[in-house]
């Protein structure tokens, strides 16, 4: 049986904000500013990067790159890239602090851990100026991981490249990353924590994958939340997880079968 030495949890729809709505709309308004109406499902896509480069995946989207061509007369290059995060960063920060409630579950999971001596780590697609504004929100309401690093932190090397959960390796005095789980809401996180070596589970209920708030979330039958979560789930398994959860309820045993299976 081999102990499971920490949990790295990524941030927005995974610990804190049910559903990660608050980066959607402000990538939907950069674009919008721009003169390009996007979707909700296109802005989810890439959810998880770094958010340069999860601008630049969106600007590749072959409807989105070909409406951005039929009003510029020209490709997207380096410099509309900017422009976009110019727009994106202030309509984020300005709804960023109504956006740090803690998922249901995050509390007590974290409570267990510790008392099982699991060290808790963190990764985000967020800048260190944003966590700024996150992490001591979520301190105040009772979530405060051992770690929190960023893309800053990395040289700007974000998921899917594993050096974020390096440096939480670093940081914490961690050697083996068999024993080491990574949980997270998006395909980005299933892709850093496999590229690290990390077991890796993908958590459905309010994830980004899915997509709704809390309050729309509670608002659909048994049947609806059921069809969901079956998509997220075939997304993640799709995308590298080994392991699914519905609810961050679920992870205390799960590490408890992980660490048998070991």
């Amino acid at each position: 049986m081999a102990k499971i030495e920490a949990v790295i949890f990524d941030w927005a729809g995974t610990t804190v904000d049910f559903g990660s709505t608050s980066p959607v709309s402000a990538f939907m308004e950069a674009f919008r500013r721009a003169g390009i109406e996007v979707s909700d499902e296109e802005t989810r896509a890439p959810m998880g990067l770094l958010k340069r480069d999860h601008i630049r995946t969106m600007l590749r989207m072959p409807r989105i790159a070909a409406l951005w061509k039929e009003k510029y007369q020209r490709e997207a290059d380096r410099d509309d890239v900017e422009r976009l995060y110019a727009d994106f960063e202030p309509a984020l920060m300005t709804v960023l602090p109504q956006h740090c409630d803690i998922k249901p579950g995050v509390l007590d999971t974290v409570k267990e851990l510790r008392d099982r001596s699991i060290k808790i780590g963190s990764t985000t697609g967020f800048t260190r100026s944003m966590m700024d504004v996150v992490e001591p929100a979520a301190q105040a309401a009772g979530y405060c991981p051992d770690c929190c690093v960023t893309a800053d932190d990395t040289d700007g090397f974000g998921r899917p490249w594993p050096y974020m959960v390096y440096e939480n390796m670093r940081r914490l005095g961690l050697a083996d990353v068999r024993r080491i789980v990574k949980v997270g809401d998006t395909v980005s996180d299933m892709r850093e924590g496999k590229n690290a070596g990390l077991v890796t589970v993908g958590v459905t209920e309010g994830s980004s994958i899915i997509g709704l708030d809390r309050k729309s979330w509670d608002a659909l039958n048994a049947q609806e939340q059921y069809a969901l979560r079956k998509k997220a789930r075939e997304t993640f398994f799709a995308n590298g997880a080994d392991y699914v959860i519905d609810s961050m309820s679920e992870l205390p045993d799960l590490i408890t079968v992980i660490e048998k299976a070991a």
